[in-house]
């Protein structure tokens, strides 16, 4: 409620339908201008620190982690770039679990190869040949008289070690284990963990960023402009 509060309003046309006639306007937050917050953030990055969200955390808990009170729950979710909590916000492990198996149907399919991804390859002089990660299906192959130089061999770079590659024309995911096999449930994951890491707003500054959060979303002046919290819906942009 902290956040809204300091949202300046519009004069919008009633959707009441008691209304006297289309001129009817009420007072509405105007959530357009989280838009002007973006831009702020995008000039302050020096403000923040990286952070994980772990299992069992919310805007509200963190909050009062890191600012002390849960009311700034609002300033994790802005300065943590969310649009939408729902879909932004990592699921914790049994989440997971069913949103997958709803997906896909059963856990026979859960478990069926998404996709493949490289390990890393060097020659034997350090020189880079296959870079690791890269998103690959079954019949990816490389092709090893074309890129070998002199006498080099291949080493792959997995968990496993590395392991020196049989000198061979040619490489594949099913005969040389140059990749490794996501399942359907591993892909979900790894969507799911990319959503922990976030940026947030540097404590010692967030005073600062709550005095600085009215004037940031205040209107300027226009055509549309009332006063510096209060704007008619004349035009269509709203965030100006």
């Amino acid at each position: 409620m902290s956040y809204f509060n300091n949202l300046p309003n519009i004069l919008y046309q009633s959707p009441l339908p008691d209304r006297s006639s289309t001129g009817d306007l009420i007072e509405i937050k105007n959530i357009f201008r989280r838009s002007k917050l973006y831009d702020y953030l995008k000039d302050n990055v020096t403000l923040f620190n990286k952070y994980i969200i772990e299992d069992g955390d919310r805007p509200d808990t963190i909050a009062e982690e890191l600012y002390g009170s849960a009311r700034y729950d609002f300033v994790v979710i802005l300065t943590g770039g969310i649009i939408n909590i729902l879909d932004e916000w990592p699921l914790q492990d049994y989440q997971m679990y069913n949103l997958a198996l709803s997906k896909y149907g059963s856990e026979q399919k859960m478990n069926e190869i998404h996709h493949y991804e490289t390990f890393e390859i060097k020659d034997s002089q350090g020189r880079q040949i296959l870079p690791p990660n890269l998103i690959v299906d079954s019949t990816f192959k490389i092709d090893g008289s074309a890129l070998r130089f002199g006498g080099n061999r291949f080493n792959l770079i997995s968990e496993a070690g590395n392991t020196q590659l049989d000198d061979k024309n040619e490489y594949t995911v099913s005969t040389d284990n140059i990749a490794r096999s996501v399942t359907n449930f591993e892909f979900e994951i790894s969507l799911n963990e990319k959503k922990r890491r976030i940026d947030l707003l540097t404590p010692n500054y967030l005073q600062t960023f709550v005095n600085d959060l009215r004037d940031v979303v205040r209107y300027s002046r226009s055509s549309s402009y009332i006063t510096g919290t209060l704007a008619s819906t004349e035009l269509n942009n709203l965030t100006s």
